[in-house]
């Protein structure tokens, strides 16, 4: 049985990294780190009313962080001073969840799960809903690569080759929410930005085109997980900080190893 717990744990952990991989090469390109804490942290309240209006957990998290997604995205193309209002909005949806989780006594109790995961607690359900919803991201991203790409580096050279930047950036925020859904129940609402931005930047002291970095990205987090829950059945540390611990290890490394050499 525990063997079994460790292989759902890994196979999650591999399917979220498919999504997260691409997904955190763009989060990165376009310093979007406080886009995805602000998204994270909103998915706390969507437990709340999840559970609230006796609805699925996952639908009630993917919905506010659409929401939450789309109000930033708004707000970003109306001018406003965004790292002011995404830690504003980041720090509010995280206590508001807070505040409307602790009105469910059962859910309370496991308040750490919602912030810091437990990815050895997937069962086959999640495994299945993990999967499909990492592989709609990873599609999706897949699909839309270029004009995600020429948007990111130029939105001008975007619109002269008949591309909508605003299009492109809703395409990111959707696969952002839908990331979020899936992966609050591994990782944790306070982690999942980690684990889009931190396999994301150790590739990038190794990959010299877009396309690498977000191949090695995937690879880095699969690493990570393994890696991360070794550590925790050694250490008996929780799992999901454990893959964070990780991931920054790899950072680390390579960035001693290879930041030196490019310096």
């Amino acid at each position: 049985m525990f063997d079994d717990l460790v292989t759902r744990a890994t196979l999650a952990g591999a399917g979220l990294s498919l999504a997260t991989g691409p997904l955190g090469c763009f989060v990165i390109w376009r310093r979007m780190a406080y886009f995805g804490d602000a998204t994270a942290h909103a998915a706390i309240l969507g437990v709340a009313l999840a559970l609230a209006m006796d609805l699925p957990v996952t639908l009630g998290t993917l919905v506010v962080a659409l929401a939450m997604a789309a109000t930033v995205a708004g707000l970003a193309t109306r001018g406003w001073a965004m790292d002011t209002t995404l830690g504003v909005l980041s720090h509010s949806a995280l206590a508001f969840g807070l505040v409307a989780v602790s009105y469910f006594p059962t859910v309370r109790s496991d308040l750490s799960v919602w912030l810091f995961g437990d990815i050895l607690a997937v069962g086959r359900g999640d495994l299945m809903w993990i999967w499909i919803g990492a592989g709609l991201v990873a599609a999706l991203i897949a699909w839309r690569w270029q004009a995600l790409l020429t948007a990111t580096l130029n939105e001008d050279l975007a619109q002269s080759s008949g591309l909508n930047p605003a299009r492109e950036r809703l395409v990111l925020v959707i696969a952002l929410a839908v990331v979020v859904a899936v992966a609050l129940k591994l990782v944790g609402a306070l982690l999942i930005a980690a684990m889009l931005i931190i396999p994301a930047a150790a590739a990038r002291w190794l990959s010299r085109g877009p396309e690498a970095m977000a191949l090695l990205a995937v690879l880095i987090s699969v690493i990570s997980v393994v890696l991360g829950l070794q550590l925790s059945l050694w250490q008996d540390t929780p799992a999901g900080p454990s893959v964070i611990v990780a991931a920054a290890g790899i950072f680390a490394v390579l960035g001693l190893v290879f930041g030196r050499s490019r310096g």
